[in-house]
């Protein structure tokens, strides 16, 4: 059974940065897309980036270009996502994702087959 458990949220000021951590178990997703999207209360769920094989990556959203970034440890099947240069706006939960079929990391959700329970990010300002 494929389980993504996500750590690394919290309350951090606006100017601040956190690390978030994916780490799946039950399968190897080297060769797959792994991703993070988000979502804020009210709001639609929303693609923030992914990486895929050969750690091509995909994205990230226009919203968060050059203050996150994703990287992943396949040795440890686990993939990250640096937030820095936090801002109120970026207040929602993060969740983890991970496609059993697809190499290639997309802005869809539909590309991804399992997700984990979401971990909370909350910026103050």
């Amino acid at each position: 059974q494929v389980q993504l458990v996500e750590s690394g949220g919290g309350l951090v000021q606006a100017g601040g940065s956190l690390r978030l951590s994916c780490a799946a178990s039950g399968q190897s997703f080297s060769d797959h897309a792994m991703g993070w999207f988000r979502q804020a209360p009210g709001r639609e769920r929303e693609f923030v980036s992914a990486i895929g094989w050969k750690d091509r990556i995909t994205g990230p959203a226009d919203s968060v270009k050059g203050r996150f970034s994703i990287s992943r440890d396949t040795s440890k099947n686990t993939v990250y996502l640096q937030l820095n240069s936090l801002k109120p706006e970026d207040t929602a939960t993060y969740y983890c994702a991970a496609s059993g079929f697809s190499p290639i990391g997309s802005y869809s959700a539909s590309n991804y087959n399992y997700w984990g329970q979401g971990t909370q990010v909350t910026v103050s300002s």
